[in-house]
Order: C-alpha cells, then structure tokens, then sequence
C-alpha cells in the first residue's frame, strides 16, 4: 500500500470541465493565489480534507493567477472563494478564510 497521500487536485482553465464540471462526485473548488494570506491559512484545512474524502468527493484547489479563465467565468473577485459543485453546476459558496467546521458541513450537505 501506498503512504503517499493524495492532496488537492491542482485545476487549470484546461482540465476544469472534466475535473470539477463532469465529476461524479461532488467538487470542492478552492480558489486561491500564492500571495493570498488567508489562503495560505486555510491551506492545510484543504489538504486535510483532501485525504478525508477521498473516494467520497473531489477536493480541488485553482491558481486565479494561473487560471484567468476559470476565476473570470464564476466571478471570482476575492480569494479564497470556495465554490462547491454538485452534478455540474455550483450548488454551495464561501468567500474567505472559513474553518473547517464550516467546509465539513457544506460539503457533507453535498454528500448523498
């Protein structure tokens, strides 16, 4: 068995319809920017989730810098934006740092 843990998939303008829009599953999108302090908070709350729904749901993080065309698309205008997608469209919403408390609730709300 494997000890390497899966973290966030990394999203690009490219792979955003297969990965978030066509899942199967439901998508955490966390929209973020190497020079965003909260983003870098919740950095680790992403990751931990990560691992945690493994198999259950899609934990995703985008560069808005990198991809200009996701971020323009959903009206991204602060980071961290996390957008939760279910069946191809965007079902749920938090803009800025949140605990995880909140993320677990949101996207368990998803998880049927």
């Amino acid at each position: 068995m494997s000890t390497m843990v899966a973290g966030p998939l990394h999203v690009t303008d490219a792979t955003f319809d297969q990965d978030v829009l066509k899942s199967d599953k439901p998508v955490l999108v966390d929209f973020t920017a190497t020079w965003c302090g909260p983003c870098r908070m919740i950095a680790p709350i992403i990751e931990e989730m990560a691992a945690e729904y493994a198999g259950r749901a899609v934990i995703g993080k985008v560069d808005v810098d990198e991809n200009p065309e996701i971020s323009m698309n959903f009206g991204i205008r602060s980071v961290p934006t996390l957008m939760i997608f279910k069946g191809g469209k965007m079902v749920d919403m938090v803009i800025g740092a949140v605990g995880k408390q909140k993320l677990v609730e949101k996207l368990n709300a998803q998880l049927n």
